[in-house]
Order: C-alpha cells, then sequence, then structure tokens
C-alpha cells in the first residue's frame, strides 16, 4: 500500500517554507510521496489577492517537481476552469479514483489554522474518514482553539514553527525588497519574468 501526503494550498506564491514543511512530514510518517494541489475557486478564501491559476500551478511546478518525492497536481485547477469550487472531500474521493491501482492511504496535511476552519468545511467528518488528518503546528495557533471533536481525530505532528508566508512575500515584493532563500531560484525568476505581484 502507498502512503501519499496531500498538501493543499493557495500557494501565492510557493516558498521554502512548503517544501521543508511537506519534507518533515514525509520524513515522520514515511510517505512514498507528497501531491501538492494548488487551490482552483476556493470555497471559503477571498478571490482578490489570488493570482490566476496557472502562474501559481507553474511556480508550484517548478518549487516542487524537482524532489523525486513531490508532486503537483492541478485536479483543483481544472475544477475551477469548468465553474466548480472546489472542495476538499471532493478531492480526495477523486484521488482515491485516480490512484486507485496504487492502492494508496491518503493523509491530509493542515496546519493548525485550517483544523480550527473545520466546522465551516463541507462534511468535515468525513474527511476523517477516508484519510488521517495530519496537522501541522503554525504560529500563533493554539490546539485550545480547535473544535474538541475534530481534535480527538487529529493526528498532531510537531514541525518547524516558520516564519515564512506567503503573504509577506508579496508585500516584498511589491515594495522592491529581497525574497532571496524565501524563493526558489527557478519560481524568483518565474515572478519577475512575469511582473508577478506587482
Amino acid at each position: 500500500m502507498k502512503r501519499y501526503g496531500i498538501y493543499g494550498g493557495s500557494f501565492n506564491p510557493p516558498h521554502i517554507g512548503h517544501s521543508i514543511l511537506a519534507e518533515n512530514v514525509r520524513e515522520q510518517l514515511s510517505l512514498d510521496k507528497v501531491i501538492f494541489i494548488p487551490s482552483g475557486k476556493h470555497a471559503l478564501k477571498d478571490e482578490i489577492t489570488l493570482l490566476e491559476a496557472e502562474h501559481r500551478l507553474n511556480m508550484a511546478r517548478l518549487a516542487f517537481e524537482s524532489d523525486p518525492h513531490f508532486e503537483v497536481s492541478d485536479i483543483e485547477i481544472q475544477k475551477a476552469k469548468q465553474g466548480i469550487t472546489n472542495y476538499t472531500i471532493d478531492t480526495l474521493i477523486d484521488l482515491y479514483d485516480q490512484y486507485k491501482d496504487d492502492f494508496i492511504k491518503i493523509y491530509l496535511i493542515v496546519g493548525i489554522d485550517n483544523l480550527i476552519e473545520f466546522p465551516k468545511w463541507k462534511n468535515p467528518n468525513k474527511l476523517f474518514l477516508i484519510s488521517e488528518v495530519i496537522v501541522m503546528n503554525r504560529p500563533g495557533y493554539l490546539v485550545q482553539d480547535v473544535d474538541d471533536e475534530f481534535s480527538r481525530k487529529a493526528r498532531y505532528l510537531s514541525v518547524p514553527m516558520l516564519e515564512i508566508s506567503s503573504t509577506d512575500i508579496r508585500h516584498r515584493i511589491r515594495e522592491n525588497k529581497s525574497v532571496k532563500y524565501l524563493l526558489k531560484p527557478e519560481v524568483e525568476e518565474y515572478v519577475i519574468n512575469n511582473k508577478l505581484y506587482k
């Protein structure tokens, strides 16, 4: 049985922190691979600051696909092109179908800030039935803020507390400040060449 971690996000842009956390989780859980899924049409997030999907997908591929244990999926972006609002539960069901020949076990990797939001998610209890929900600590968020029902079912992993955020990186780019070592050089070059976040 293959063990696949599923790591979704807007990746706006994908930064070195995403890679560090994914590798840390992969190692702790002995995952065969981590699949990064850039969001398409997000059910809960404001779309105003969200860069168009194709750019985020291209950057994610540059950021992650050089690692043999990492993969990038456009499954949610393809749905968004059809005007479909995406829900994580639907993505996981689709992934089981896509990888059925691999006999996979899915580990849904989320930050504790996402787990706090679980009451707003579609069919959150079903997520625990079809995946093991892996929760990463994040600066500024407490386990006490998680709904007890979800807190009991989740598996918590201690990962490096990185003060790196896509929001901060976007601000730095707008202010012409350096993002060296925050983005992979290939991603930084893509941002510059496409005049993103200006």
